[in-house]
């Protein structure tokens, strides 16, 4: 069994939104007053990437928190992090949350706070539509090279398959670089996201097809440093604002055309 990491360059790249506010709501909990600086990966569509022109952020988590800033009545900053930077990123305060499609697992939340989840996911393996092979279980990948973005859920996802299954795994810095090596035949299959396979099989359905499937069982969440218990609050409170509201349901059905967010509510 071998593992080939592919390393992406990453740049970092900071967008404001919105205009300066009073910033009465979270006064004092943030690195910079007036100011809620968010850390993700902005190359993860449909949950965070680029426009056209490679400087506007949008996708389902950009949405989110613009949704969250106008909540708080503070201003939303946007700081471009490789995904494997973003846990550091807290821990050194280069902004005060995460939001990057960052799945809650019991590792994770020992060591930093998150807030309820705000959408369901699951694991899924995606392959060309001609591929020359069929899988219907994780166990049909035996022999095959397998794509996976590397210190993600997926990748721990695929960590747990290689226990059983033998087969080569290259791990890469960007998801997109999966499914462009993919597109390419220098990988067979990509374990991904079932959030994320769907923008991509929406973007290429006559390339790509599911090809498995796993149950709904994670969720994703607002990741904050361990001990911000204050502004995890504050979050949470907000959160369940837009929800009940049905901001969030809107949100969800711009970017999958589906509401995903039912039954994630603590």
């Amino acid at each position: 069994m071998r593992i080939h990491r592919i390393v992406a360059g990453a740049v970092l790249i900071c967008c404001m939104f919105a205009a300066c506010r009073k910033f009465e709501g979270i006064r004092g909990l943030t690195i910079k007053p007036g100011i809620l600086s968010v850390g993700m990966e902005i190359s993860y569509p449909p949950l965070e990437y680029y426009d056209a022109n490679g400087k506007t952020p949008l996708g389902f988590d950009v949405d989110l928190a613009q949704a969250l800033g106008r909540e708080l009545d503070v201003k939303v900053v946007f700081v471009d992090t490789p995904f494997g930077g973003v846990f550091a990123g807290l821990n050194t305060k280069k902004f005060d949350v995460a939001i990057s499609g960052i799945t809650i697992t019991p590792e994770r939340l020992e060591s930093y706070n998150f807030t309820h989840p705000y959408i369901g996911n699951a694991m899924t393996i995606v392959a060309l539509t001609d591929a020359p092979f069929v899988i219907t279980k994780p166990e049909d990948i035996a022999g095959k090279r397998a794509a996976c973005q590397a210190d993600t859920t997926a990748d721990a996802y695929t960590a747990s398959l290689l226990k059983h299954i033998d087969f080569e795994v290259f791990e890469y810095d960007s998801v997109m670089n999966c499914f462009d090596d993919a597109k390419l035949n220098r990988v067979d299959v990509v374990i991904v996201d079932s959030l994320v396979a769907f923008e991509y099989l929406e973007r290429d359905p006559d390339l790509f097809k599911i090809a498995y499937q796993g149950k709904a069982g994670e969720y994703l969440g607002i990741c904050l440093k361990k001990g911000d218990d204050e502004l995890t609050h504050k979050l949470n409170k907000a959160l369940e604002k837009i929800r009940m509201t049905g901001e969030l349901t809107q949100i969800s059905q711009k970017h999958f055309k589906m509401n995903l967010t039912p039954g994630t509510s603590l």
